[in-house]
């Protein structure tokens, strides 16, 4: 949409709002079609606290797609489990 010049302007609350990583590529896309970037609160954070808030997001991601192989992991070792219960009682 951005590149068929159909949005004007976007709004965000946060920088990061937007996308994590690589706010400046879409910011100069942005720049080249006529789209404006509107950021609330553009308050600038210290590159160590930004830093600290990426690590921590990217352990917390990868935290929760283990978490969920873990889980679909578990689910296919019950189902097999109920399989062989039910096929021992005949």
């Amino acid at each position: 949409m951005i590149t068929n010049s159909e949005v004007e302007k976007i709004v965000i609350l946060y920088k990061d709002r937007l996308l994590r990583f690589g706010f400046e590529i879409i910011e100069n896309l942005c720049n080249k079609y006529g789209t404006t970037i509107e950021i609330i609160d553009n308050t600038e954070k210290a590159e160590e606290q930004e830093l600290v808030e990426d690590l921590i997001q990217i352990v917390t991601v990868f935290s929760f797609r283990l978490q969920g192989k873990r889980a679909n992991k578990a689910k296919k070792m019950i189902k097999e489990l109920l399989k062989g219960d039910t096929g021992k009682e005949s």
